[in-house]
């Protein structure tokens, strides 16, 4: 019998904060959705890159005080927005606020648009894996080590410390989103708790998914450890049954959470039949 997990995504972008504090506010109230996603960009995506677009990590900050129950995360936040050792002290931080709520969304970075303009270095596909596997450990050892020194091509650190440490032990779970085979996978492999795919065909996620597990055995890596998530696409008109009938088809292929992306502007009103279709499937 197939049994699902769900949560749902509010980019804050193209929307105002009144209206995504109601849609967080109303879904810690519903059961079936166990967590609540942002993304982390500075330019709205996918649209007009001139729009409004709050900031993620202070959003989310945000809407872990404004609720009680939901797991909070960004999906996900390019490494080079912020260096690893601040990100560490962010992350322990928040999962201290909200009472050991927090998963951590990182992933190696993509957006030219916006690292252009803010004069940060995307760099090159290798370049960028690099620094994302040199980040994964820098971030894992703040959050568990009381000192961590490190010598790497992009990250230096002597002695650091990340003091007081995150509420979930031993570290609030490290999502990765991506699906590179070569290198995202394998770092995935290496260091997360949580994979994320950007959606799409079951057949393509099955076959990412293998990829993964490939990785796992090679690294002798129990794959069993890494929740499977992917983002399924509520439309502006919105068919519930559609959302549900996609998630159970990736659910097919062994997803383990659904996370329905809510296009904005963001209303709570679809929460509740979003819920009741997705229900049979818990």
């Amino acid at each position: 019998m197939l049994i699902m997990r769900f949560a749902f995504k509010t980019s804050p972008q193209n929307t105002d904060w009144a209206d995504m504090l109601a849609v967080w506010q109303a879904a810690d109230d519903i059961d079936v959705f166990e967590s609540g996603w942002t993304f982390d960009h500075f330019y709205p995506i996918f649209s007009d890159p001139a729009g409004p677009c709050l900031e993620g990590w202070v959003t989310l900050t945000a809407l872990a005080q404004a609720t009680r129950r939901l797991r909070v995360g960004t999906l996900v936040s390019g490494i080079h927005y912020r260096h690893p050792a601040l990100l560490a002290n962010m992350a322990a931080t928040l999962d201290i606020v909200s009472n050991g709520r927090l998963e951590i969304g990182i992933g190696a970075g993509w957006n030219e648009e916006e690292s252009g303009a803010y004069g940060m270095r995307l760099g090159p596909v290798k370049e960028r894996s690099d620094r994302f596997e040199e980040a994964c450990e820098v971030l894992v050892g703040l959050l568990t080590q009381e000192t961590t020194s490190f010598a790497g091509e992009h990250y230096q650190l002597t002695d650091a410390r990340c003091e007081p440490k995150a509420v979930q032990k031993p570290h609030p779970p490290i999502c990765i989103g991506g699906s590179g085979e070569k290198r995202t996978l394998r770092t995935t492999a290496r260091f997360a708790q949580h994979w994320n795919y950007a959606g799409g065909p079951p057949e393509e996620f099955a076959r990412k998914r293998d990829v993964l597990y490939q990785h796992c055995a090679d690294l002798g890596r129990d794959p069993k450890e890494i929740t499977l998530s992917a983002h399924v696409r509520l439309d502006p008109e919105p068919d519930y049954a559609k959302v549900a009938a996609d998630a159970a088809a990736l659910g097919e292929e062994g997803l383990d959470l659904a996370i329905v992306y809510l296009p904005p502007p963001h209303s709570p009103h679809v929460l509740e039949p979003l819920a009741q279709a997705l229900a049979p499937l818990t």
